[in-house]
């Protein structure tokens, strides 16, 4: 099993590339109206807020580690309910977003994501619901951003609202879904789980 050390620093550098990210893709969803762009960004700074939390809380108690797992599965819902919240406000406004913009932020966000997918696959199998939360929120934004930028491509081919809606929708689902495994894992939480990082921290 890689070490608590190892886990808290791949943590800390995956919150810090995420809020990193989220300034960039909140400017460029701002800037071309992208509801995919804007549901995403909102995703880079909840996962950002969400690794954070997960560094606060290795090595502390089994309580501690619940309250904070069943915590992070509510956070997780955010980026869905605003992704629904913007599609609305699209539907009211069909303009389509630039679609060289789109595929071009999006492909960053996907490098970013498979970065930090990357650092946490050793930790994908870890008895904690933490360490789990992690993995699944980089896996999960990874497959929205491959979807942005195919909608990007769709739209600068047919001109529509449609393929950055569609993208919002589905990543208001995967959110959906990260957020339920996440509060399983956090009620399955076993006193022996983070036992080696209490002891080492």
């Amino acid at each position: 099993m890689p070490s608590p050390q190892a886990l808290r620093r791949a943590v800390t550098w995956v919150a810090l590339l995420n809020l990193a990210y989220f300034f960039i893709e909140f400017g460029a969803a701002r800037l071309i109206g992208s509801v995919s762009l804007a549901a995403d960004s909102i995703d880079f700074l909840e996962d950002a807020f969400l690794n954070f939390l997960i560094v606060f809380a290795l090595g502390q108690s089994l309580l501690v580690r619940k309250r904070t797992g069943q915590a992070l599965a509510f956070v997780l819902l955010i980026p869905s309910l605003l992704a629904l919240v913007t599609i609305l406000e699209k539907l009211a406004q069909p303009v389509p977003p630039t679609s060289e913009t789109l595929s071009l932020v999006g492909s960053g966000a996907l490098i970013v994501n498979l970065t930090c997918a990357f650092m946490l696959a050793r930790f994908r199998g870890h008895r904690g619901s933490l360490a789990k939360a992690a993995f699944f929120s980089a896996r999960n934004d990874a497959a929205a951003n491959v979807a942005i930028v195919v909608a990007g491509f769709i739209t600068a081919l047919a001109p529509s609202i449609w393929p950055d809606l569609v993208v919002g929708i589905g990543i208001f689902v995967m959110n959906a879904d990260a957020a339920r495994k996440v509060w399983s894992a956090a009620r399955a939480e076993s006193p022996e789980a983070y036992e080696d990082l209490q002891v080492q921290a």
